[in-house]
């Protein structure tokens, strides 16, 4: 009785907390039996754990700023350097440990607390479409993901994930002047500007063919292009801030191609050729190509079904342009689990069905997959390649 009083956001705080409480609980199992690393010693404790991997990253621009000159490797070629990480995550950080707490807790505790600002969030999105016990499972979902435990470690994503949902919310609303803001932030935060800024034109459009039944006036078709253009120029604005900085023109796309480079080399960045690439890599040709054409009409497929229909027009556009810019740009790996996240809409389509046997199976699932994910992304076994 005491739940069904509560309000939306209470329910939202909790289950989010209790996920977060669950996930804990898994990490430090691994983080018990984690060896000796390059990040830490054996058997470290959670915060320690929770900042491996990219999460150095952000500490080195918090302690050294961002290189004048791209480091480069011994045949030439630029070098994984600190330009491939955007900087208002360390700096919030870095404004936490002011107040004297050490950076590995105060990478987690920003990094959990964008997170339950993205369940709230998420909440009031899917509120949007879902009736309310429907809303609250699809926060369960996102809550329990299989690479949620991201949103405890000492990542940039779960504040990526607020600042999109905050952006789908504004735009399912059509509160179109208060993206701005929002942009800006999100484009110095996480790559992905670029995408939503051709969700607002593909959005620009529809409204364009469908005025008739829904007006589209000029104010606002005037206000909707501006946004658009600005949030391109938005996430084309690092990119722009890399080459001031280093005096090269590629200087950030050739240190995020650098990251690629133990797989299949030094190549230039071509559009809609790294998941040829990297099909190849994994499977050999012509079975890596037809798995990618496969994937493509599989995902083109799930956007026009019922389920994921009744998220409305604008999380299917953004969820479709996302998927074209991870497909011009992005070479599947072992973080293709972290980068498709994104795509956390979906969960309002999952959470349609009622039946208890359904939502019990899906979060045991979810939280086994968890598990999984920390075993080939996280968990570091002296031979691991597959960084998250």
């Amino acid at each position: 009785m005491r739940w069904r009083l509560a309000p939306w956001w209470a329910k939202v705080a909790l289950i989010y907390f209790g996920a977060r409480a669950i996930t804990t609980v898994i990490v430090l199992v691994f983080a018990s039996r984690q060896g000796s690393n390059p990040w830490t010693g054996a058997q470290p404790g959670y915060f320690e754990y929770a900042n491996m991997w990219d999460a150095r990253w952000y500490q080195i621009i918090w302690l050294g700023g961002y290189p004048s000159e791209l480091p480069l490797t011994e045949t030439g070629h630029v070098a994984e350097n600190a330009w491939a990480f955007l900087p208002v995550y360390p700096v919030l950080v870095g404004a936490v440990t002011w107040l004297g707490a050490p950076w590995n807790v105060a990478s987690v505790v920003v990094a959990v607390l964008a997170g339950l600002g993205a369940s709230l969030v998420l909440h009031r999105l899917m509120s949007r479409f879902l009736e309310p016990d429907r809303a609250l499972f699809a926060v369960v979902l996102f809550a329990v993901a299989p690479v949620s435990p991201i949103m405890q470690f000492g990542y940039a994503e779960s504040l990526g994930f607020l600042l999109l949902a905050l952006a789908l919310l504004l735009l399912v609303d059509r509160r179109y002047g208060w993206l701005m803001p929002v942009v800006v932030v999100w484009s110095f935060t996480r790559p992905g500007a670029l995408a939503f800024a051709l969700t607002l034109g593909l959005h620009w459009l529809w409204r364009w063919f469908t005025r008739r039944k829904d007006p589209f006036p000029v104010r606002e078709r005037v206000l909707v292009a501006s946004v658009a253009v600005f949030t391109g120029l938005a996430g084309l604005a690092w990119p722009a801030i890399v080459w001031a900085a280093t005096g090269e023109f590629h200087g950030y796309t050739d240190t995020e191609l650098a990251w690629r480079s133990a797989y299949i080399g030094y190549h230039e960045l071509v559009p809609f050729t790294a998941w040829f690439q990297s099909g190849g890599w994994w499977v050999g040709q012509p079975l890596g190509t037809i798995a990618v054409i496969a994937v493509v009409v599989l995902f083109a497929l799930v956007l026009f079904t019922p389920a994921v229909r009744r998220l409305g027009i604008d999380l299917r556009l953004w969820l479709a342009s996302y998927a074209v810019y991870l497909l011009a740009v992005f070479f599947p790996q072992s973080s293709t689990f972290r980068i498709v996240a994104p795509m956390f809409p979906l969960v309002g389509a999952l959470a349609l069905p009622r039946a208890r046997w359904y939502r019990w199976s899906v979060v045991a699932l979810s939280l086994l997959l968890q598990i999984g994910w920390l075993l080939i992304a996280w968990g570091i076994d002296g031979l691991d390649w597959t960084p998250p």
